[in-house]
């Protein structure tokens, strides 16, 4: 496995449209070697989750994953997720606003609306259909995720721009966490 190179906000494949995979090309090994190495990234990085365009290229593949973040201590833990040529349809039309950052837009935190529940119809990594409901911060890493297969990053969802925050800001000013020095 490998730890892929993370695509920054301002690279053009983060505002391209993922296309679909067939299933001959999900079995291929070097699809499945790419998962995997998505996967490893994710974990590498402490990310919540990962979509291909993140990592240069441009096919509909997410991987979710958390389980004891440091980056998201306070999240319920959401096991592993391959999710691949996804449909996400909102099941309400409540919208909260919630703190998310990203891979590609490191050191930041913005607040972002989404909506509480949707479904999730796609297939895993092994070409099985997968038809789910997620609510709260599930439902969050999925827009967010699959907001990507579509080149949408989540500073484009936000309201308010005057919530963008380097991290150790938003600890400060909007958590109220005040650094030690050691």
């Amino acid at each position: 496995m490998a730890i892929l190179k993370v695509a920054r906000l301002g690279h053009p494949v983060l505002r391209q449209i993922a296309q679909p995979l067939t299933a001959e090309e999900l079995q291929a090994p070097a699809a499945q070697q790419f998962i995997d190495d998505m996967i490893e990234t994710m974990r590498e990085y402490d990310g919540a989750g990962l979509a291909a365009p993140q990592v240069h290229t441009l096919k509909q593949i997410c991987v979710i994953e958390v389980l004891g973040n440091p980056r998201y201590p306070d999240a319920p833990h959401i096991p592993l997720t391959v999710v691949i040529n996804p449909v996400v349809t909102p099941l309400t039309e409540e919208l909260e606003e919630g703190w998310e950052g990203c891979l590609s837009v490191p050191d930041m935190r913005g607040a972002v609306p989404r909506y509480t529940a949707v479904r999730l119809e796609c297939v895993d990594r092994t070409g099985q259909k997968l038809d789910l409901i997620a609510k709260d911060f599930f439902a969050r890493v999925i827009q967010h995720e699959t907001d990507h297969l579509d080149g949408v990053v989540y500073v484009d969802r936000m309201r308010d721009l005057s919530t963008l925050s380097h991290i150790a800001e938003w600890q400060k000013h909007w958590l109220g966490i005040v650094e030690q020095n050691d």
